[in-house]
């Protein structure tokens, strides 16, 4: 993995360079791997295999890249992103990617799971049309679909009524 040998690098020098005055530790816990296979497969933290070995409570949000404008037109309208999060939250625990350009749609939950962002922050970011990030933001948008306010939507659609007529 290039990319953990730059992140233990940049580790090294600093703590070369300035290490008498304060000691940097590499962080492990939000790592990324690729495999740049035919299809390629990307994943950062757990899947659904290390959440049951660990007894965590999980939900798993599912979106098919078949349903992605940009992966239809280019022809590459296969594969899947697979995201835990802990029952009722938005909170990243792990991702899986299996598809065209798994390793690039991976950086932006990795940058989430980093700094703590949920899935309600990664979908109201605005991605650019068509493209494939917005694949991340659809995979957001089928955890929120899923755990849509009931009652206030009802609420609303009550209101919306009595204000039509």
């Amino acid at each position: 993995m290039t990319h953990a040998s730059a992140h233990q690098a940049w580790y090294a020098a600093v703590n070369a360079l300035f290490g008498q005055f304060k000691r940097f530790k590499a962080d492990y816990s939000v790592m990324p791997a690729a495999t740049y296979t035919s299809p390629e497969v990307a994943r950062v933290g757990l899947n659904e295999k290390e959440a049951k070995a660990n007894q965590q409570d999980v939900e798993v949000t599912y979106y098919g890249i078949d349903d992605l404008d940009r992966a239809i037109a280019d022809g590459n309208d296969h594969g899947f992103i697979k995201v835990l999060t802990p029952k009722g939250k938005d909170t990243i625990l792990g991702v899986t990617i299996v598809g065209e350009h798994a390793g690039d749609l991976l950086a932006e939950f990795t940058l989430a799971m980093r700094h703590g962002l949920g899935l309600n922050k990664i979908l109201g970011t605005v991605h650019p049309y068509p493209t494939m990030s917005e694949a991340v933001k659809y995979t957001a948008g089928m955890w929120k679909q899923a755990h849509a306010p009931e009652k206030l939507l009802q609420w609303v659609e009550k209101y919306q009524r009595w204000m039509r007529h």
